[in-house]
């Protein structure tokens, strides 16, 4: 990584890292430079303050989840997934939510030619519905991606065929974990009703 050029007195860096004497940038570009460069400052302190925040706030929920579980003789070797928790009058609750985002690799589409086996095999007027429901989850979005979803649906039909119990076992081998996010929620309760409004955490929602 290249050093930072030291920018000696006097002078301004340009787009094209050439140093132009401050005399010759007009008043109004040194304004809004030194604008920018002020609130750039405050929002790295702001994002640094959040990044503790979120740090301690998953540390001390999992470490309370952890002596919940003591409470019954558990170890449960690190708690993970959601979780809520809620204020003793019922007024707040913070929530850790786990989303997790699944891909398939080559074997799915092992199992994609084993259901169309049975799908051929099967007469004509046999399972209509079911055929329907199996083409569609088998279905490319116009990024070319399968759902998820749709796809995990078709485990729940108890088909009494080896190939589509050996499809099925495909689907379940093929799918991994693409990426696991931790989301942090705090919510107020709205008075005395049932309804929660969200403490803010980002900009956009301040």
């Amino acid at each position: 990584m290249a050093e930072t050029m030291q920018i000696p007195p006097g002078y301004m860096q340009d787009p094209q890292g050439r140093l132009v004497p401050e005399s010759m940038v007009k008043e109004i570009d040194k304004m809004r430079n030194d604008l920018v460069h002020s609130i750039i400052k405050i929002a790295r302190e702001t994002s640094e303050i959040l990044a503790v925040f979120k740090n301690s706030a998953f540390s001390d929920i999992q470490s309370f989840c952890e002596l919940s579980a003591e409470q019954y003789k558990k170890d449960m070797g690190g708690i993970k997934g959601n979780v809520t928790l809620l204020s003793f009058d019922g007024r707040y609750k913070v929530s850790r939510a786990v989303s997790e985002t699944y891909v398939f690799d080559e074997r799915l589409q092992v199992a994609k030619s084993l259901v169309d086996d049975c799908l051929q095999e099967w007469s004509g007027d046999s399972r209509p519905e079911l055929k329907m429901l199996i083409n569609d989850a088998f279905q490319v979005d116009k990024l070319g991606q399968v759902n998820v979803k749709r796809i995990m649906s078709l485990r729940k039909f108890n088909i009494d065929d080896p190939r589509w119990k050996k499809a099925m076992e495909a689907i379940n081998d093929s799918l991994n974990v693409l990426e696991s996010r931790v989301y942090l929620r705090v919510h107020e309760r709205i008075g005395n009703t049932d309804q929660w409004k969200q403490i803010p955490l980002d900009i956009a929602g301040v």
